[in-house]
């Protein structure tokens, strides 16, 4: 039962997190406070990171005996996420725009758009020619480097589908605004693991 509340509560906070951000909410907030809608994007951070805090606290108290402990030959499992989890985070730094993201610009510009580049267009180099979703990618990596119980488990297996279905719908709202190219941009480059741009390396080899 403790478990099943948790993913619960879980379910709940990513389906919110994902509703709050949807362009039908945010175009209708756009359509009825458009001298206001700049200050959304920092609110909703806001809101998701504290209304997050009592979820955590409840996944911290079913803390249990680790059923995974990444112990002996394995010790070097969870070192190696958390290495290529930062790589993902810090090359996907360098591509988006961080105050965007942070809603920061948007306070500073009314124009601003909800697209995490500076100037608001589709942005392939870098790391986003390896991986569509490099912080997610990252963020996956992550959750997985640390001794794993019962709740973390669980706790990790949502947070996975969520960053699943956070990136679907994000590259829906991706595909209305740019098109052709957004699609051309998805048959060439992988969602969240390298697969294509390994592949192409290893013809280039040959």
């Amino acid at each position: 039962m403790p478990y099943i509340l948790l993913v619960l509560l879980w379910v709940a906070w990513c389906a919110l997190h994902s509703a709050l951000i949807s362009p039908a909410v945010t175009e209708r907030l756009q359509a009825r406070f458009p001298n206001s809608v700049r200050y959304y994007r920092i609110l909703y951070n806001l809101f998701a990171v504290v209304s997050l805090l009592p979820v955590l606290a409840y996944a911290f108290s079913l803390k249990g005996t680790p059923l995974v402990t990444w112990a002996g030959p394995w010790r070097f499992v969870p070192i190696l996420l958390g290495v290529v989890a930062l790589l993902f985070f810090a090359a996907g730094g360098r591509r988006y725009d961080f105050l965007q993201f942070l809603g920061l610009r948007q306070m500073k510009d009314e124009s601003a758009c909800g697209v995490l580049t500076e100037d608001c267009s589709l942005d392939t180099g870098g790391i986003l020619s390896v991986v569509r979703h490099p912080w997610y990618s990252g963020g996956m990596l992550l959750v997985w480097a640390r001794p794993l119980d019962a709740a973390a488990i669980w706790t990790n297996l949502v947070i996975c589908g969520y960053f699943v279905v956070g990136a679907i719908l994000e590259e829906r709202k991706l595909k209305a605004l740019f098109g052709r190219p957004y699609t051309d941009y998805q048959r060439r480059v992988s969602m969240f693991l390298p697969v294509k741009w390994a592949r192409r390396q290893l013809l280039r080899k040959k």
